[in-house]
């Protein structure tokens, strides 16, 4: 059980707060890529901030405060023109950095006063990998965007899948390392939704958790296993400070403010070994409904929606002075403490946990991995058919046609 100020201290997100002090240290995946293919500017909310997005006609990305310093005009209602964004009311121009270019009327009345270049608009860097656009919303200096291992693997299908949910991110940071849920929100609940009257899934008998130097790796020996299983040898990570890693996924819990979150799908499949070389030129990514717009219930029929449903269920913001804590949760208790002990090495002016510097060792960041990795996936795999998508609802026909084609085409054919 927390106290209320330690539960504050966990949750709230905005700037000069000990919890958001310590998320501005990290790269925050945004939005995709393909996202400003289509259009090249968005409005968006992070970390309590209110911020537009763009990709400006040289390539270059911005993200900057939503309200022009001139007469605190929306930005998002501007226009991208040659390496800045415009205010759509007077036509002062802002690049990516934060510079402003030009002030039409005050350069032709008083061209001699350079007053641009007296006035800045707050601006983070962008930077695009894997399919996904990444902000950085602290100081200087700027880390590196994390190369994870499976941002490198090859031969395989990849999408991006983004759902607002409705509460703070820390209850759902804390899902990723609570093994034991799955038995129940995922398998028992699962059966009882679908009505099925077949044997029940395995319980839990041991878990275990240990940290390195990315997060936490979590282990579990189910009914029927033994610690030779993958679910022990191998386990599964909590990636630092707001990811899971399952094997063949990943998923971010990006703080929009206090009170909701941007959850961040990056989906890897492996293609079958007849398709080889698979490129994948454009990274496709798709919003995922979280409630049924018929009923206006949370949608339950997949596994992050399942999710969803048990994170909104505890509240808005979580009341932690309200818990009565098990031996379940030993990875929940852990994955506390550690948040707080790091909050204040940052207030105390240090670098925290996991924040990656090295170029030589940010080639390739190791995770522990399951199945999807290079060379994983066998014909016999592949014979399978093609994969479904479990953990999220409402997949667009077009995606998942065309992963039926990638599977069920044969080179030469």
């Amino acid at each position: 059980m927390l106290s209320g100020e330690q539960n504050r201290m966990l949750t709230q997100v905005g700037a000069g707060t000990p919890m958001g002090e310590l998320l501005r240290r990290y790269w925050m995946p945004i939005a995709a890529v393909a996202e400003l293919d289509d259009k090249s500017m968005k409005p968006m909310r992070l970390l309590g901030e209110n911020l537009v997005l763009y990709r400006d006609q040289a390539g270059n990305y911005g993200l900057l405060d939503r309200h022009c310093p001139h007469r605190h005009a929306d930005l998002s209602y501007g226009w991208v023109e040659g390496c800045g964004l415009r205010c759509n009311y007077h036509g002062w121009v802002w690049d990516h950095t934060g510079k402003c270019l030009e002030q039409p009327f005050e350069e032709a009345a008083n061209p001699e006063a350079r007053f641009k270049d007296r006035v800045r608009i707050k601006a983070y860097p962008v930077e695009a990998k894997a399919g996904l656009l990444w902000a950085y919303p602290g100081p200087p200096p700027v880390p590196l965007v994390p190369t994870w291992e499976p941002f490198t693997w090859r031969n395989g299908f990849v999408q991006i899948v983004f759902s607002e949910v409705p509460c703070n991110w820390f209850q759902c940071q804390e899902n990723s390392i609570d093994p034991v849920h799955f038995e129940w929100l995922h398998s028992n609940w699962t059966r009882v939704l679908q009505s099925d009257k077949g044997p029940k899934p395995p319980t839990h008998l041991k878990i275990g958790f240990e940290e390195f130097e990315y997060g936490f790796v979590y282990r579990r020996v189910l009914e029927g296993q033994s610690e030779s299983d993958e679910l022990w040898t191998v386990g599964r990570t909590c990636l630092w400070p707001n990811c899971l890693f399952t094997g063949g996924h990943f998923e971010w819990r990006v703080p929009i403010d206090d009170e909701n979150m941007l959850s961040v799908g990056w989906f890897f499949d492996r293609v079958p070994n007849e398709m080889e070389p698979y490129r994948q030129d454009r990274i496709p990514y798709w919003y995922s409904p979280i409630k049924d717009p018929l009923t206006d219930r949370w949608i339950t029929s997949h596994v992050m929606n399942q999710d969803f449903v048990a994170w909104v269920g505890q509240g808005i913001v979580a009341d932690r002075t309200q818990e009565h804590l098990g031996e379940s949760d030993r990875g929940v208790i852990l994955f506390r403490k550690r948040m707080l002990e790091e909050a204040a090495i940052v207030a105390r002016g240090g670098d925290p946990k996991a924040v990656v510097r090295d170029p030589e060792k940010n080639a390739r960041l190791s995770l522990p991995r399951v199945r999807q990795g290079p060379g994983a996936r066998s014909i016999a795999m592949a014979a399978e058919g093609p994969p479904r998508m479990l953990w999220h609802a409402g997949q667009p026909p077009e995606i998942a046609d065309e992963i039926r084609r990638i599977w069920t085409e044969r080179k030469g054919a």
